[in-house]
């Protein structure tokens, strides 16, 4: 296991590229760049990168900086538990080991693409573990939505490409039931979740129940996860790093899955 740790360890510090080839595994990225198409909440201002300077100096070398300016929550993020629940962890508190494990990925992009608003409940769990095995407990649980396929369209995506807080009643996405977020949570032990769409609680929510039950919890939401259609369902392992945001109740994340050849 310290051998495996090792090579996935560095794997990730010497490969960049979104499908790296190190030894005998691959990484693949699974994270959106940021950019002016970067999706975020219909509320929220999308992510700013002002050029201060890019050019030849009077010096003769060439120099590049810009500066930045993002809501925590947008394009492929980490919610800290206390995004939801007063007194868990912030972002910068997140123990490291609860961002870094085995993980799985729960596939109902069918039945996602055919009801907008469909929401993973347990039975899915179950049927999963029926032909996979059980999640193992301190797993990265992934779901998979297929909805990675309308990131650069922001209504299919989302449900409405419009903005401001009308917007919001407008989302149409898929997300966690709140009963299958307790029995993660109790029954397999999860480390974290993550979601490939907007938002852990599907676009209708008005209470966030998944969220508050996770935050409670003190389990990190991984959400506008990419690239899901190029893991595996399980034998993975992933690490996924947020800016160390200090109090913040999230923000960006790089996330990778370590695969096996």
């Amino acid at each position: 296991m310290k051998n495996l740790i090792g090579i996935i360890f560095f794997s990730a510090v010497l490969c960049s590229s979104a499908n790296a080839q190190f030894e005998d595994y691959k990484i693949v990225d699974l994270s959106y760049p940021f950019d002016e198409n970067t999706i975020y909440w219909p509320t929220e201002e999308g992510f700013k990168l002002e050029v201060e300077f890019f050019g030849t100096t009077e010096k003769g070398y060439h120099y590049s900086a810009n500066k930045f300016c993002t809501a925590e929550h947008g394009g492929t993020h980490m919610d800290a538990p206390i995004h939801f629940y007063a007194g868990r962890n912030t972002v910068d508190e997140v123990p490291l080991d609860k961002l870094f494990g085995k993980a799985v990925v729960i596939d109902y992009s069918e039945e996602c693409g055919n009801d907008r608003d469909f929401r993973f409940s347990i039975k899915h769990f179950e049927n999963w573990e029926k032909e996979n095995g059980i999640i193992p407990e301190g797993a990265i649980v992934l779901l998979k939505t297929g909805y990675g396929k309308y990131w650069n369209d922001r209504e299919k995506y989302m449900g409405t490409n419009e903005h401001g807080i009308d917007a919001v009643a407008k989302l149409h996405f898929p997300g966690l039931h709140p009963q299958a977020a307790e029995w993660l949570v109790n029954e397999r032990k999860i480390k974290a979740v993550g979601i490939e769409s907007p938002s852990i609680d599907y676009g209708q929510s008005t209470l966030f129940e998944s969220h508050v039950i996770l935050g409670k919890n003190n389990v990190p939401i991984l959400e506008n996860v990419a690239n899901l259609d190029k893991l595996p369902a399980k034998n993975f392992y992933v690490i996924a790093l947020p800016m160390k945001i200090k109090g913040g109740s999230g923000g960006p994340t790089r996330i990778i899955a370590v695969v096996k050849n």
